[in-house]
């Protein structure tokens, strides 16, 4: 699928009204990809407000001081692994190939595709996995590949080792779901390398 491709305009003003500078945004039109056939899940890593919570109560009780930081365009850093072809953006169409398309190497504004962040436990406490018979399938063997791959791992990372072994129930019949659950724990080996 190609995936159209749309400018957006932004006037930037100062505090009298008065235009500062004119901005510039190309974001794709990513409300025509379909799960399962453009990209695999979304995911935002999104603190819930009992998490904040308990956080500040624990903070308080220990009479710590909290800073707060927030990186805007942490998306937009990723690569992308999986390949995205877009239209030649309004105003750069080549003359010579007008009908050619660009091959996306970085993340773009409004394309749903995951953008592989870590997470902070390697399975969702309220996922429940079963057989799941009228699930999706999924390849056995990427799925028996990335089983492997973390059945050599819990032997120097015990954390691993419940959800790993939930995992490998569903071997034999794999399904989205359990392929999902099973990203999750890669999620989380990102974010605890060191």
């Amino acid at each position: 699928m190609i995936i159209a491709l749309k400018w957006i305009y932004k006037v930037k003003v100062d505090e009298y009204g008065d235009a500062l500078k004119n901005k510039a945004r190309l974001v794709a039109k990513g409300y025509r990809q379909e799960e399962g056939i453009d990209f695999e899940e979304s995911f935002a890593p999104v603190a819930h407000i009992e998490d904040i919570r308990i956080f500040i109560a624990n903070v308080t009780s220990k009479n710590m001081t909290i800073y707060q930081m927030d990186v805007k365009i942490t998306f937009l850093n990723g690569e992308s692994k999986k390949e995205v072809n877009v239209s030649q953006p309004g105003g750069f169409v080549d003359p010579d190939h007008p009908t050619h398309v660009y091959r996306l190497k970085k993340a773009l504004y409004g394309l749903k595709m995951d953008s592989c962040d870590p997470v902070d436990t390697p399975i969702v406490d309220r996922l429940n996995l079963d057989e799941d018979p009228l699930g999706i399938p999924v390849d056995q063997t990427r799925f028996h590949s990335m089983v492997g791959s973390l059945m050599y791992l819990i032997v120097s990372r015990p954390d691993l080792v419940f959800v790993v072994c939930m995992c490998a129930r569903y071997q034999a019949s794999p399904t989205k779901k359990h392929l999902k659950a099973l990203k999750r724990v890669f999620r989380y080996l990102r974010g605890t390398i060191n």
